[in-house]
């Protein structure tokens, strides 16, 4: 590891940077780099702001990435380098107004019977029953389930901690899935590949980000799901579940750990069952007195 970057990673370490949010900001200044065969610190300030133009007009990146991109050269020029550059604080997303991608129930269970690997199935099932992001359910450590209570407990973005109910059968399931391992720390340890069979190393940590996503895209593929479903689209589907079924949307929001009741309110364009039950004041609105 070069002294730039563990200057980087130890500055955000020291501000409680969440760890998915280190590893992307360092991966966004790391391509920065390769892109101009240079180390980040002898770039120039046009040569940064002509690299988020060519990001944004000839790669038109997603607005998410792009806004991931953005976070990471602002941190590591304007507070790891100290370099207050103007171009950087007026660059942002473009605007984006999309409806989260939501999978009704049976194409939830479609696409997680389709997952092949055990420890990655079992991963995205949690994921789903209890409204996790991705990094919060490959993270989980034993200490997590309160059985008694039947609740888990998530460590969420910006250090946020909230519980949330841990269905019956998943924390059967979860059971089941730790006597195949028996891992002291994690409840979903990474899998390593020993010839055609796969083991569960103790030692090595979580399952990682990139391995639960490419276990999610082939399911779907398999699933023969004609959506642009992601990791992500569990959590979308969990919430709208939830109100669908008449679950309050303030409990959803704590549920998802949402700061802004806006945030979750999203939902409620969403649901199959709210829609339907505005035809009938829509279709009188036609009708003559």
């Amino acid at each position: 590891m070069t002294t730039l970057r563990r200057q980087m990673i130890e500055e955000m370490q020291l501000r409680g940077y969440a760890p998915s949010t280190v590893e992307g900001y360092v991966h966004s200044v790391a391509q920065l780099a390769r892109h101009y065969h240079r180390s980040p610190d002898k770039l120039t300030e046009d040569e940064v702001r002509r690299y988020l133009l060519h990001l944004k007009l000839d790669k038109n990146i997603a607005r998410g990435s792009f806004s991931v991109v953005l976070g990471g050269l602002r941190f590591f020029y304007h507070k790891a380098l100290g370099r207050d550059w103007k171009s950087l604080n007026v660059a942002k997303p473009r605007s984006e107004k999309k409806l989260p991608v939501v999978l009704s129930r049976d194409e939830v269970w479609r696409v997680l019977d389709a997952v092949r690997i055990d420890v990655y199935r079992l991963c995205l099932t949690t994921i789903y029953a209890c409204g996790l992001r991705l990094m919060e359910g490959a993270t989980l450590q034993i200490p997590d389930v309160d059985s008694a209570r039947g609740v888990l407990h998530v460590r969420g973005k910006r250090q946020k901690e909230r519980e949330v109910p841990l269905p019956d059968a998943t924390l059967q399931l979860l059971r089941d899935h730790w006597r195949t391992h028996r891992s002291p720390t994690w409840l979903f340890p990474a899998a390593t590949r020993h010839g055609t069979q796969y083991s569960v190393a103790h030692d090595c940590g979580p399952i990682t980000r990139d391995s639960l996503q490419s276990a999610f895209r082939n399911a779907v593929k398999r699933s023969g799901l004609n959506k642009r479903a992601h990791v992500h689209s569990l959590r979308h589907s969990y919430a709208t579940h939830l109100l669908e079924d008449g679950v309050n949307l303030r409990l959803i929001q704590e549920y998802l750990g949402h700061s802004s009741p806006r945030t979750t309110a999203i939902y409620t364009h969403l649901t199959r069952e709210i829609r339907d039950a505005a035809k009938d004041p829509v279709n009188r609105l036609m009708q003559r007195s």
